[in-house]
């Protein structure tokens, strides 16, 4: 994985075309009637020639006819490539928060000095590995809303919200918000120490087989796939289902998130993760062999965090 940094001008570049775009683009909420019509359009900017154009016009097409809500933010450094779409809707977290929560216990050891004790590496395993939700809150609980808080605002993730009364499944994130615990997971910073962040690294990558699906789907072979997902039901918004994955090794160092929400199925919402995720794969690494891409399995595995009724 490489460790260059974006230059400073180039990430001016690269916010300031995102602006523009942005005021250019539809406006989405025009009504049920048009809304096939004036659904946005990824924006993409890139310093690779054609590029995001084309991841534009293919994430498009991905979507094109599916009934879900969808947000998505793609970064991939190797070619210094941003794409988002409704990057800055807030979405119920489901187990994606976990992420959050060891990002939180890390950065909370750090400050006081110390490394993780026998029983955290235990829980923080079961975590992120196998989603377990009793393991989550026993640490969301030792470490209280106030300090996940105290992490967000050192991360940068302002537009986090925690999840009130225990019920860390309902933290309201964003898709930029988690582009950004993924930029600091895979990026050297002054918020992540490098053991901290090669071990939340270690553990996405560990993740059981029956949860890697979402993001992973369509990566080329020889990459170092990272995964958290989760999946939520309410009654508002129907199923909320997410996918956040980092990729790093033989040459490729990109993340992306992609949330949604408004489908009837947990079905739905995989399957539209994983056409986004395939075109994106496709799209930064186009000479990848066909029979290596990553197959994720047909029968997802997820905790459903407890939630209040109704």
């Amino acid at each position: 994985m490489t460790r260059d940094r974006i230059p400073r001008h180039s990430r001016t570049a690269v916010c300031a075309a995102l602006t523009a775009a942005v005021v250019a683009a539809p406006l989405a909420g025009a009504g049920p009637a048009s809304a096939a019509a004036t659904a946005p359009r990824p924006v993409c900017v890139s310093h690779q020639s054609g590029l995001a154009g084309k991841l534009s016009r293919d994430i498009a097409a991905a979507l094109r006819g599916r009934s879900g809500t969808v947000a998505v933010s793609l970064r991939d450094h190797a070619s210094d490539t941003r794409c988002t779409l409704r990057a800055n809707r807030g979405f119920d977290s489901a187990s994606v928060v976990k992420v959050t929560v060891l990002g939180t216990l890390l950065w909370d050891a750090q400050r006081h000095h110390r490394g993780l004790t026998k029983r955290e590496k235990t829980l923080t395993k079961a975590m992120i590995t196998k989603s377990d939700n009793a393991s989550t809150s026993k640490l969301w609980k030792q470490l209280k809303p106030s300090r996940v808080t105290a992490f967000l605002r050192a991360a940068g993730m302002d537009a986090t919200v925690p999840g009130r009364n225990g019920y860390w499944g309902l933290t309201r994130i964003t898709a930029n918000d988690q582009e950004r615990l993924l930029d600091l997971i895979t990026r050297p910073n002054a918020v992540l120490s490098d053991g901290s962040r090669s071990y939340v690294l270690s553990l996405m990558g560990k993740v059981i087989r029956g949860q890697r699906w979402g993001t992973p789907a369509g990566a080329p072979g020889g990459t170092e796939i990272h995964v958290k997902n989760g999946w939520l039901k309410r009654s508002t918004h129907g199923w909320r289902v997410h996918s956040v994955g980092a990729f790093t090794g033989g040459g490729h160092d990109y993340t992306l998130t992609v949330l949604t929400q408004d489908d009837r199925t947990m079905k739905a919402g995989v399957a539209t993760i994983e056409a986004v995720a395939r075109a994106v794969h496709r799209d930064l690494n186009p000479t990848a062999r066909a029979d290596a891409l990553y197959a994720p399995t047909d029968r997802p595995e997820e905790a459903l965090p407890a939630v209040p009724e109704g």
